[in-house]
């Protein structure tokens, strides 16, 4: 891909990063990437994978945008108060870099369009608040080989792994959280949830997305990382495969 003038001074930033480059800006403008959720940690991913210059964006959310939302969903503004969040997320996107192709998807994911939905997707990300749709998508994007980068958050911490389960040694989500879709959703309503962690854990999301894309770093696969705003610290921890997966287990 012969990147024009316009886009060679929009993604200076990133072409004299040795890791990324000319090559690496190409493949993000070339990728293909779904969001499930364009709340709080779909708000920030969204605004930095655009930035970035991934060339296709598929949004999937079937929410209208809340006044209580506006305290963390910074892809939203008070002018879009009862739109779409697909809608308000393909305007905000098309502002901030015309390059992208914003696919609005206002459905909500289940097991009966997970897969008509995510195929053909280089990554998916999954910032939903349903255990129930994190499992669904966990399963279609396994059963898809695309790599997964979940990100969840919690009144002041935050979570988040990439997972490729189909590869020998390589956990899924499943082997991380179990196969009980009738775990309890905690709503932040019912928490309550300090805006800016959202906004770590969206951008920590998009950054692992390009991680997947373009190869910079070390292979995150098969870890977790958790981040406590309470204390101010980060750790990671290793994800087992488990070989009773039902899942994976056979892979």
């Amino acid at each position: 891909m012969n990147l024009t003038d316009d886009q060679l001074d929009r993604y200076a930033r990133h072409i004299v990063l040795r890791e990324i480059g000319g090559a690496g800006q190409a493949k993000l403008l070339a990728a293909s990437v779904a969001v499930i959720g364009a709340g709080g940690i779909g708000s920030p991913l969204l605004l930095y994978l655009a930035a970035a210059g991934v060339g296709r964006l598929t949004v999937i959310d079937d929410d209208t945008v809340a006044r209580s939302n506006l305290q963390r969903q910074v892809l939203h503004g008070t002018p879009d108060l009862g739109r779409a969040k697909t809608a308000s997320a393909v305007d905000a996107l098309a502002r901030l870099n015309p390059d992208v192709v914003v696919t609005p998807r206002t459905v909500r994911l289940d097991a009966g369009n997970a897969a008509g939905l995510l195929a053909g997707h280089d990554v998916v990300v999954d910032g939903s608040d349903s255990f129930a749709t994190r499992l669904t998508v966990a399963d279609c994007a396994l059963a898809l080989r695309i790599p997964l980068v979940s990100a969840a958050v919690g009144p002041f911490d935050g979570q988040l792994a990439t997972f490729r389960g189909w590869e020998a040694g390589a956990p899924c989500y499943r082997c991380f959280v179990g196969s009980d879709p009738a775990r309890a959703d905690a709503s932040c309503a019912d928490t309550g949830i300090l805006g800016a962690v959202a906004g770590v854990m969206g951008s920590l999301a998009a950054l692992e997305v390009v991680r997947c894309i373009t190869g910079f770093g070390a292979d995150p696969a098969g870890t977790l990382l958790i981040f406590d705003a309470l204390s101010l610290r980060m750790r990671t921890i290793a994800l087992a495969k488990d070989p009773a997966c039902p899942a994976c287990g056979s892979r």
